[in-house]
């Protein structure tokens, strides 16, 4: 029997942020979504998970008014999100959201909650999401927006299994009061409220 290195932990993505490695950039079609779905921040927290180069994190901190904390298990992440700062914007944290001490953050509670390319990527999925539950404030919205299953047109292995089965999908978007989605091209991005 043979195992598989975990892609949730620090070991797999410090190497590929240190090599330079870069993924999606945010683009206009879905920063309007996201304007949409999520709405002004008004100064309220909101913690961007797996937030890698930090662009999600800037947007939602200088475009969309919360005050914003990443976190990614990568301390080479964390050190490229911090570098293209400028003045006062987002804080940057190391912290696995899977195994690390959630009394870190600095906020108990968050208005908002982000994950954009990394829920597929959890090992324990149902672990994850709840302990967004536990940090998400009434009321707030837990943003996800990951790459749905068979909605590429390509034949290449390692880019068709970065979309999630059916299955994850359902387990994401059970036990919401409110699940809204939005479709971008190969993407989906849910709207989850408790």
């Amino acid at each position: 029997m043979t195992s598989t290195a975990s892609t949730a932990t620090p070991a797999y993505w410090e190497p590929l942020w240190r090599s330079s490695r870069r993924y999606r950039p945010l683009c206009q079609a879905e920063k309007q979504l996201m304007a949409e779905h999520l709405g002004p921040g008004g100064g309220r927290p909101a913690l961007d998970i797996g937030s890698g180069d930090g662009g999600l994190a800037r947007h939602l901190h200088h475009e969309l008014g919360y005050r914003t904390t990443g976190i990614d298990c990568s301390p080479s992440a964390i050190t490229l999100a911090a570098a293209q700062g400028t003045g006062s914007g987002p804080t940057w944290q190391c912290l696995d959201i899977a195994t690390g001490d959630l009394a870190m953050l600095p906020d108990a509670a968050y208005a908002l909650i982000t994950c954009r390319l990394v829920y597929r990527w959890m090992d324990d999925k149902p672990g994850f999401l709840g302990r967004v539950r536990r940090l998400l404030a009434p009321g707030g919205t837990f943003w996800v927006v990951t790459e749905i299953a068979g909605r590429r047109t390509t034949t290449d292995p390692a880019l068709l299994g970065l979309g999630i089965p059916p299955t994850d999908a359902e387990l994401l978007a059970t036990g919401w009061s409110v699940a809204r989605t939005a479709d971008l091209d190969v993407l989906r991005c849910y709207a989850l409220r408790p």
